[in-house]
């Protein structure tokens, strides 16, 4: 939804070619390295948007190469465009692939739930490393906006080093509790209703 949303937004400031809302998304979210989108998904984007109706081809552009159809924003795109800005961005945290695999570490005889608490708290840590770095290499006169950014990932990943910490302290605990099971259903053939 967000790559759709985002491609709207990029021709609502101004007409555009796919290859130029390409680059203009990935120097929006600050490069491929944090958001990588192939050109093949913006030109099928920009398809199901005309077919939708929320984007109408305004032009070609010819420069010694292959046409460029250049993309314009309908009206109703722009509603879709406003009416995503009127809603929040939730996430559900809920489902978290980490949480999965370490609950199977608990309950498998060979799983080793501190080791994988070791590897995960390991790549957090590079990962970490990775985005300060990006960061002290971004210039807030004029990145400011991409720094707030790289902010957010940065705590981010220092609330999951803390989470991680929490789980850790309390492991033996968790690990002598039953893992859920789901509950039984009866076996059989549903009883006829009786009116």
């Amino acid at each position: 939804m967000s790559v759709r949303n985002a491609i709207l937004g990029l021709l609502a400031h101004r007409p555009r070619h796919g290859y130029e809302l390409h680059d203009a998304f990935e120097a929006m979210v600050g490069g491929e390295q944090n958001w990588d989108i192939k050109p093949a998904q913006v030109y099928t984007t920009l398809d199901r948007l005309e077919k939708l109706g929320f984007v109408v081809e305004d032009g070609v552009e010819q420069e010694g190469g292959p046409e460029k159809h250049i993309y314009a924003v309908t009206e109703a795109g722009r509603a879709e465009l406003l009416d995503w800005f009127s809603k929040p961005i939730l996430s559900d945290r809920r489902r978290d692939e980490f949480f999965l695999k370490l609950m199977l570490s608990i309950a498998v005889e060979d799983g080793d739930p501190h080791k994988l608490i070791y590897i995960q708290r390991a790549g957090l840590y590079k990962e970490l490393h990775a985005i300060t770095t990006q960061r002290s290499q971004t210039d807030p006169k004029t990145e400011l906006a991409y720094i707030l950014l790289l902010d957010q990932a940065v705590m981010h990943l220092e609330a999951d080093l803390r989470w991680l910490e929490m789980v850790e302290g309390r492991l033996d605990e968790i690990s002598r509790q039953p893992i859920p099971e789901p509950a039984e259903r009866p076996r059989g053939r549903p009883p006829k209703n009786e009116l």
